[in-house]
């Protein structure tokens, strides 16, 4: 399904900002753009979500584009590794860890809507900086 103009704008600014943004920084950055309500960010996102081009940090609140559509429309778990201090977010898609998750899942007849694994610790380039 083709994104409409709003939803383009949203995915290309993140895309641009390589950092997760939360959907006020969106806003603000888009205003030039005729975004001008938080609800056109909000609708635009919640499709880039949906669509699995989009994932949201619960976390942070932010938002960051998806690094593997494919993978992650294919049954994998989406991992986020985040470094506390410098702000890498690095997104794991793991097949085996949904393979996992839906084994317990099965058996213990939960009814999971969504998952998403959020990581948070160090960095191996702020280990390395600090160890210095």
């Amino acid at each position: 399904m083709p994104l409409t103009d709003n939803q383009q704008r949203v995915l290309t600014t993140l895309q641009q900002a390589q950092r997760p943004l939360s959907a006020y920084a969106l806003l603000d950055i888009l205003r030039a753009q005729g975004l001008r309500a938080p609800a056109q960010v909000y609708r635009a996102l919640e499709r880039l979500v949906q669509q699995g081009l989009v994932h949201r940090l619960e976390t942070l609140n932010a938002y960051v584009t998806c690094n593997h559509p494919r993978d992650c429309r294919n049954g994998g778990v989406t991992a986020f590794a985040i470094c506390d201090s410098c702000g890498h977010i690095d997104e794991i898609v793991d097949i085996d860890l949904g393979n996992c998750l839906g084994r317990w899942v099965k058996h213990s007849a939960f009814a999971m809507r969504d998952s998403t694994i959020e990581l948070r610790g160090t960095c191996a380039g702020c280990q390395r900086a600090s160890a210095n």
